[in-house]
């Protein structure tokens, strides 16, 4: 056996539990040398999620180094910085695990041509879903494009049992050099926000398995009747840490079936699933409508109204605190995003494409499957899209989903006596570039609600002509 080292390449697999890679690895009882690179995929990532794997990256290589291992940090492209690498440690292989986003998997293929071309082996694990996205099909074996059938399919597989973490990892004879996490400056887009994202912040595999432990003891049962109220504490809050892989969703199925099963929780974990299926066989979804019809709908480029959405200033005040959530804690609850989603692109008339990009600098769980297919879904012109006549009022949701306002209230200030923290916290990760205060009068509406929704249906007859049209 072969005592050259394997160099590890770790991106979004920030665990040490059922992890593929490192199981396999640790099992072949060879040195292993755990790598970061902040490639250029990495670099176009928005702001906070930006940071968010920073922080997840500085707690995985605390619990590799409790293994005997240390976590190696380098900078560009990542074909050139793992050759370097073979050339410095004398490495045989190079093992990672699979990414499913485009960027992802043509940085991916070019590693692996470079390698390969120069005598090195090259291998790839799953580990980011429970299932290959073409692992599950149709009946004349194509992709699914309607999410019950899909899932339907899928739940019928058998994902395995999450594997365990690895003992001791065997170190090489001599570490390579490695950055310092700091020189590579990941809060600075950040600005005054960080210090406000890190109190909303608890990275990493250890708390990202405690969460789960706690929501399937105390508020899994109550999931599918109160997982919309904003308000309450109901959601499992796991979609952060699936995001940097520092729980797999292997583990959620297995744990959550233990806990006696959860269909309406799984199925959430299912529709994760659907957005990279459908991200591997329409790649374009992140860009592009997917319903090439809908290229012809008149929505509205980049505006002022969607200037005041980005900044929770439209007057509505369900979806100005779901975009200052957002803003504070790098979250926002699954019921707000869709009906903010609607209130830009159906009230507002803005394209998808001008939320998404806010939503991928503003989310510390940005996962690119998953966003895109939302943010589609909603607007209408995705796969399993909600149809377009079907707009959010954010008036009467905020009655039926925050009977109290207590979710209003948690994150408006303005007019308030006494301002909650989370409200003032808004205004303190605001860039002064804003002008807003705490103590300013709140934006009057930009739309009333019954015009938002005429205006939108009109466009939307005005799409169906278009339609018609050669």
């Amino acid at each position: 056996m072969s005592d050259r080292p394997i160099i590890l390449w770790f991106r979004r697999d920030l665990r040490l539990a059922d992890n593929p890679m490192l199981h396999e690895a640790a099992r072949t009882g060879r040195p292993l040398i755990p790598v970061a690179i902040l490639d250029p995929v990495a670099e176009s990532w928005g702001a906070a999620a930006r940071w968010r794997w920073g922080e997840g990256l500085s707690v995985f290589a605390k619990s590799l180094a409790q293994k005997g291992a240390r976590l190696i940090l380098r900078r560009g492209e990542a074909r050139d910085i793992l050759s370097q690498l073979v050339a410095e440690t004398g490495a045989e292989a190079v093992w990672w695990s699979r990414t499913y986003d485009p960027d992802g998997r043509a940085r991916d293929v070019a590693a692996k041509a470079r390698l390969r071309a120069n005598g090195t082996g090259a291998r790839s694990f799953p580990g980011h879903l429970l299932f290959e996205p073409d692992a599950v099909t149709t009946g004349q074996g194509t992709g699914y494009k309607v999410f019950s059938a899909y899932w339907r399919a899928a739940s019928r597989l058998d994902p395995g049992r999450p594997l365990p973490a690895p003992g001791v990892l065997v170190p090489p004879s001599g570490w390579p050099d490695s950055d310092d996490l700091s020189s590579w400056r990941l809060a600075d887009a950040l600005r005054a926000g960080e210090a406000v994202l890190r109190r909303n912040s608890a990275p990493g595999e250890p708390e990202a398995l405690e969460r789960l432990s706690d929501f399937l003891r105390s508020r899994a049962a109550a999931y599918a009747e109160r997982r919309d109220f904003p308000a309450e504490d109901a959601t499992s809050g796991l979609s952060e840490y699936l995001t940097y892989g520092e729980i797999s969703p292997r583990t959620i199925w297995s744990e959550t079936g233990k806990a006696g099963g959860n269909a309406k929780f799984l199925s959430e974990v299912g529709w994760r699933e659907f957005a990279y299926h459908l991200l591997h066989h329409s790649p374009d979804m992140a860009r592009d409508n997917w319903n090439r019809d809908w290229d012809r709908f008149p929505w509205r480029a980049d505006n002022a109204d969607a200037e005041a959405w980005r900044r929770g200033m439209t007057g509505e005040p369900f979806v100005d605190a779901a975009l200052r959530e957002m803003y504070v804690t790098g979250r926002m609850h699954n019921r707000a995003r869709m009906v903010a989603a609607s209130y830009l692109t159906k009230h507002l008339l803005t394209d998808w494409r001008v939320g998404l990009a806010w939503f991928a600098d503003c989310l510390t769980d940005w996962d690119p499957a998953a966003n895109a297919l939302g943010w589609q879904w909603v607007a209408g012109s995705g796969p399993d899209a909600a149809p377009y006549f079907r707009v959010f009022n954010p008036v009467t949701q905020g009655e039926k989903f925050d009977p109290e306002g207590a979710y209003r209230h948690r994150w408006i200030a303005e007019g308030r006596k006494q301002p909650q923290e989370d409200a003032l916290a808004f205004f303190e990760a605001a860039p002064k570039s804003w002008k807003i205060a705490p103590d300013a009068r709140y934006p009057s509406r930009r739309i009333d609600p019954a015009e938002g929704r005429k205006r939108a249906l009109d466009a939307y007859e005005r799409w169906k002509a278009l339609k018609l049209l050669p």
